[in-house]
């Protein structure tokens, strides 16, 4: 970590800390806040290190998605994970200008099921994250774009 970086990371930690000590701001949404920094991420290797590491395969999670999607600004995609105990999802695309695309928070004692729409640049895999008992977990799906949405 750069000075910088550093630097301000303890800047922003401090001020959300101040915030939820002066009851101004719950402890959910302090920690929503600290972890919009992962979304403007520019690689998918940096996105995968915010969220805690390189995720192991598994075949319990279930991503889908359209084989081929006629316009990348809307790419419907549902995520399905059959692993106990998952506490997040996130949605990462390939090639994407910002990867990490979309998160969630899975309560404890409900159906890890997710679904949403995405923006994709290009043909790309879609990856599903999820973290499950402390642990990350991952599968993907190719979709094929025709028309991109990240601007293309």
């Amino acid at each position: 970590m750069t000075p910088a970086t550093r630097r301000t990371v303890l800047k922003q930690g401090s001020a959300l800390a101040a915030l939820v000590a002066c009851g101004l701001l719950t402890a959910p949404q302090a920690r929503a806040l600290a972890d919009t920094a992962a979304f403007e991420l520019k690689t998918m290797d940096e996105a995968l290190k915010a969220l805690g590491g390189t995720p192991a395969d598994s075949n319990d999670i279930i991503i889908t998605s359209p084989d081929i999607a006629e316009n990348g600004a809307v790419v419907p995609v549902a995520v399905t994970s059959k692993l106990p105990k998952t506490q997040e999802i996130y949605l990462v695309v390939e090639n994407n200008p910002f990867p990490l695309t979309a998160g969630f928070m899975i309560p404890a004692g409900t159906d890890a099921f997710v679904s949403t729409r995405v923006k994709m640049g290009q043909s790309a895999n879609i990856h599903a994250i999820v973290k499950a008992d402390g642990k990350l977990y991952a599968a993907r799906k190719e979709t094929k774009v025709t028309l991109g949405g990240c601007g293309g």
